[in-house]
């Protein structure tokens, strides 16, 4: 596997990432801090803005940070359950799966893989959303529905998933990542032109700052930080492990400065007419046209990346199955080969179908990331962490550690439960 190849780790794909985490890392804290970067910034950042607009800007900051803090103390969480399990049991913890099995046996790993699934399969469905959305207002004259771009998609991301080696698409996901700053650069531009003064923008919305309004953010903000799953390898990929959790700290307040900025700044400038995804509100002028072409070409072909993982995990399940090896079973081993290979890609056909379907039936943009936010990353980002570390760890841990995880936990499920309504409710009204 070469340098660009992609690692998998829980089903998350990292492009900078090198194969060597796996011996035991090599990476200094520069390249990790970039490894984080790019694990975690995406483009539900571009969605900010809204989150802003819907929450004011005070709520707003507020759920950025909030999300931030949160997210780093459980990244920290997940490695110190995988050092307390390792101390009895070296090497037998590299995934966030297997921490969920030490936990609850294989209910446990089938939970955590199965959040996994939703929380990649949300991620893609929210590039095809971005993607229809993007293209349709390049073409608005042409009056084009947003659903005919998602479904020429359809095709052309069902041959792009078959591809085996994920190498020859990392220069897509550079190319995608480069878009998004480029994106974000004119959005600042533009931003700058456009102020007017902060008297006429809403500090709290008249939701109030712990109603609706601070949980639509916080959904969203938890949506940006992505990548909780990448924590482990991570933090083996380097080389001084010991020095993470101030890498990570470092990482951690240099994105969560840029999204509260981003989303300030952006709802600064539109202010109601801040649209769910901000690239929209920019104008048709050649510069915003070509970072728009930009963006929707570097998440077609980075596409088959955010659901590599879900093919990992299926495809594994599908392969043991009873079922499926009578299906494939022939006395030749070339047949059977040939014949897994075709079921295989039938699979993968058929979840791109699917996912594809979701997106033609969610409502907008902002409101389906909020969703995803609030439900399966929550768990896997706030709930399922400090349940493990109550677990593994709780019986040596002081009394007001013990307290914060509990904290974590509930508050964690209620935002869930909470974020879910409020998303389902504010999308359909």
């Amino acid at each position: 596997m070469g340098k660009e190849e992609k690692t998998i780790e829980d089903g998350i794909v990292v492009p900078l990432l090198e194969p060597s985490y796996l011996d035991g890392g090599t990476s200094t804290s520069i390249q990790t801090i970039g490894n984080i970067i790019v694990c975690i910034v995406g483009t539900g950042v571009l969605g900010l803005p809204f989150a802003f607009k819907i929450s004011g800007y005070l709520t707003g900051s507020i759920g950025v940070v909030i999300a931030a803090l949160s997210t780093f103390y459980c990244m920290n969480l997940l490695v110190h359950c995988r050092d307390s399990i390792e101390k009895e049991e070296p090497g037998q913890v590299k995934t966030y799966g297997d921490i969920g099995q030490k936990a609850f046996g294989l209910p446990g790993r089938y939970l955590t893989e199965t959040l996994i699934i939703i929380s990649q399969c949300g991620g893609s469905v929210a590039y095809l959303i971005f993607i229809g959305q993007n293209l349709s207002s390049i073409f608005k004259h042409q009056n084009i529905p947003i659903s005919w771009f998602i479904i020429a998609l359809v095709p052309v991301e069902i041959m792009l998933s078959w591809i085996q080696s994920l190498s020859s698409l990392s220069p897509f996901s550079v190319f995608a990542d480069v878009c998004n700053v480029l994106a974000m650069g004119i959005v600042f531009k533009q931003d700058l032109q456009l102020f007017d003064g902060i008297s006429e923008r809403k500090a709290v919305t008249t939701d109030g700052i712990i109603s609706q309004g601070l949980v639509f953010s916080c959904g969203i903000a938890v949506f940006c930080f992505e990548g909780f799953g990448m924590t482990l390898a991570l933090e083996r990929s380097m080389k001084e492990k010991k020095k993470f959790k101030w890498v990570l700290g470092y990482a951690f307040l240099g994105i969560t400065f840029v999204y509260v900025c981003f989303g300030l700044f952006g709802y600064l400038a539109y202010g109601d007419d801040t649209l769910d995804i901000v690239t929209l509100n920019l104008p048709n002028d050649w510069s915003s046209t070509a970072v728009k072409i930009g963006l929707c070409l570097g998440l077609a072909f980075t596409f088959p990346i955010m659901v590599h993982p879900i093919h990992e995990i299926v495809e594994g399940k599908l392969k043991e199955s009873m079922w499926f090896q009578k299906l494939c079973y022939s006395d030749k081993e070339e047949v059977f080969e040939k014949r897994e290979r075709y079921g295989v890609y039938l699979c993968r056909a058929f979840q791109v179908i699917g996912q594809a379907l979701i997106a033609l039936c969610v409502p907008g943009f902002g409101v389906f990331v909020s969703l995803v936010g609030s439900t399966v990353c929550a768990l896997l980002a706030f709930v399922l962490p400090s349940t493990f570390h109550l677990i593994f760890v709780g019986s040596s841990m002081a009394l007001w550690q013990k307290a914060l995880d509990i904290i974590i936990l509930f508050c964690g499920f209620c935002f869930a439960v909470y974020g879910t309504y409020n998303a389902i409710v504010g999308g359909s009204s």
